[in-house]
């Protein structure tokens, strides 16, 4: 495609949105929108990509104010809590001692450090595909809630982030039980598929669910969860929560369980608070006929105020009943019929 027609479209995009500022839009405008949303993504995720594949076997140092700072390769990165085992709970393939990941398979490396590389250019390029995400939903919202944008952004990537630091922490502490169970009778000699597999699953499923408070929050902003709907089954979240975690945790071992569940549950009393708070900040409150059974009839605050008697109002023309004026209208002689016609 030409410049001048790339340069005409672009024009055509910002004349439609300028045109339609509450985000209207037809289907064709629609999927094209789409369209571009994931083209954007799809090439983050690919520059992504391309720094993990470098950098899992390459490492880097960087100055900063004259301080030298090394960072290692994310290879080495990775297999961190595997090489911090006690030398006798592995085993060793080189002469010196180092410690080796084993490949089975001549294609194994290349596979496995394109796999590992794709993962962290999802990490490393979700700033922008989440941005996209909430880019492509907004117009849809109102101009308020377009706002949260980088706030939202800004706190997934961080609740992300944490997740899997804390994955990566307590993976040195779930391999030593994991392979301590029957070590006097064999050695852990784990491929490099097998181990990566693990590492990464974990890391993913401890970001991903680090995200389970934003989404409360967002359906709480949203209006769709108050907190009157959770606030009394909190010990029925915390089983479900252990439940999820004993599912999605990879080896089913008990260290990550145990921490997957109690970082979870403090998250989600969090998000709990914060859904009383912006609650109580809007005033919503939840009637007291919704507490009721359906066969219950709600209570009357109010006593029905007493009905007055109508009083009878005279029609324009008609002959209204004479007042009492002082005038004798009963005797015969000398009536005066002024006041009545």
């Amino acid at each position: 495609m030409s410049t001048p027609a790339r340069a005409s479209r672009s024009r055509t995009r910002r004349r439609r949105r300028k045109d339609n500022p509450d985000g209207t839009m037809t289907l064709v405008e629609h999927l094209m929108e789409l369209r571009h949303r994931v083209i954007v993504s799809l090439i983050a995720l690919a520059l992504g990509t391309i720094v993990g594949f470098i950098w899992y076997q390459h490492g880097f140092s960087l100055s900063v104010r004259g301080y030298e700072l090394t960072v290692k390769s994310l290879g080495d990165i990775l297999r961190g809590p595997y090489c911090s085992l006690p030398p006798d709970k592995r085993a060793s393939f080189t002469a010196d001692g180092e410690c080796r990941l084993l490949a089975t398979s001549p294609f194994e490396m290349l596979i496995l450090r394109i796999k590992v590389g794709a993962v962290a250019g999802c990490i490393f390029s979700c700033p922008v595909w989440l941005y996209q995400l909430w880019a492509f939903i907004t117009p849809g919202l109102h101009k308020k809630e377009r706002r949260f944008t980088l706030i939202f952004v800004s706190i997934a990537v961080l609740l992300f982030l944490l997740g899997a630091v804390l994955s990566y922490v307590i993976l040195s502490v779930g391999l030593e039980f994991l392979l301590s169970m029957g070590d006097q009778y064999q050695s852990a000699a784990l491929t490099g598929e097998t181990y990566f597999y693990y590492v990464i699953i974990l890391l993913l499923v401890f970001g991903v669910s680090f995200e389970l408070p934003l989404i409360i929050g967002a359906l709480n902003i949203m209006g769709i969860l108050p907190y009157s709907a959770v606030k009394n089954k909190r010990r029925i979240i915390i089983v479900c929560l252990a439940v999820l975690a004993a599912v999605v945790t990879p080896g089913q071992e008990p260290t990550s369980m145990i921490a997957l569940t109690a970082c979870l549950s403090l998250l989600t009393e969090i998000s709990f608070q914060f859904c009383r708070i912006n609650d109580k900040r809007r005033g919503e409150e939840r009637p007291e006929w919704m507490d009721l059974d359906d066969e219950e009839s709600s209570p009357l605050n109010e006593s029905p105020s007493p009905i007055s008697q109508p009083q009878a109002v005279a029609r324009p023309g008609s002959i209204s009943s004479p007042k009492s004026t002082g005038k004798n209208y009963g005797s015969s002689s000398g009536t005066d019929f002024s006041d009545v016609l």
